[in-house]
């Protein structure tokens, strides 16, 4: 028997959650059933192909220890599978790879504009779109993080949404219309990059930060698109990775690939502690990380 701790959610919020909506409880291990991936180290095997010190990627929830079986998870992996493990995982990566080159499929001098783009998706999305010789726009929420996306990851231009008037943003640098737009927010912001668009441009709608959880209908609703992808034969779709869960390896591979080559950078927010995982979550929604958020379990 193993026990192990992990957090409950006590409250649905309405909103930005608060730490008073979790609590962490002691539990015996059952059969797992929670869909989310994770590292984990392996500190007792009976199971030669996996000996203590590896490495493996399942289904385990937000626990501190778990017991598993090989057989019961797709994404087992040893050190060849991960670059840097447990920094450098699959889903933030694969979410941006096939997110850009399936749905948007940019092509070389064509522009493109993310949101969220100092996250640990939205900033590898811009890294591969320059890397396929696209014009790289960024939105992020802090001159920090402008910052970062122009001088350290390449891209050509960058605002902070909280500051500026992307609709004028846009109409300077972006004066023809963006040809790609990777939609990681949501909401109003999204509807005026969607209305800068142009002609046959392409929308990969990944996520919609700005209004999860959000209870009031009226908050959720944006602006009316349809003229904007008539007049000008725009294509927006929908995505969730595991739709490209047959091609993993693949998008690790390539993304393994340009890492090693020095192509792509990834940042991590490191938050220490497992009792801290909440205040990383919430992190989220305030936009505090930059790159990706990780809980470094003591």
């Amino acid at each position: 028997m193993v026990v192990a701790k992990k957090y409950i959610v006590l409250n649905p919020f309405d909103g930005e959650p608060k730490k008073s909506d979790f609590a962490i409880v002691e539990e015996v291990l059952p059969e797992l059933q929670e869909n989310d991936r994770h590292l984990f180290r392996v500190i007792e095997s009976k199971n030669p192909e996996y000996p203590v010190g590896s490495w493996v990627m399942g289904h385990f929830g937000w626990r501190t220890h778990t017991v598993t079986k090989p057989e019961n998870e797709k994404f087992s992996a040893q050190k060849p599978y991960l670059y840097k493990l447990p920094d450098f995982g699959d889903l933030p990566v694969n979410t941006a790879y096939f997110g850009l080159t399936e749905i948007c499929q940019p092509k070389a001098g064509e522009t493109v504009v993310i949101s969220g783009a100092a996250g640990a998706v939205g900033s590898h999305v811009g890294q591969i779109a320059k890397i396929l010789g696209c014009r790289v726009i960024g939105i992020a929420g802090s001159d920090e993080k402008c910052e970062w996306l122009v001088k350290e990851l390449g891209f050509d231009c960058a605002a902070n949404y909280k500051t500026t008037d992307i609709a004028e943003f846009l109409e300077e640098n972006v004066p023809e219309g963006a040809d790609c737009y990777f939609d990681n927010v949501g909401g109003e912001l999204s509807s005026t990059i969607m209305s800068k668009m142009n002609k046959f441009g392409r929308v990969a709608v990944c996520g919609a930060i700005s209004s999860y959880n959000e209870t009031d209908p009226e908050k959720r609703k944006a602006s009316i698109l349809q003229f904007f992808f008539i007049g000008k034969g725009l294509k927006a779709e929908g995505f969730l990775v595991n739709r490209f869960a047959d091609r993993n390896l693949e998008g690790i591979n390539q993304n393994l690939k340009c890492v090693k080559e020095g192509k792509l950078k990834y940042k991590e927010h490191v938050t220490e502690g497992f009792e801290s995982a909440v205040d990383a979550f919430i992190g989220l929604f305030r936009g505090d990380n930059i790159g990706k958020s990780i809980v470094k379990v003591k």
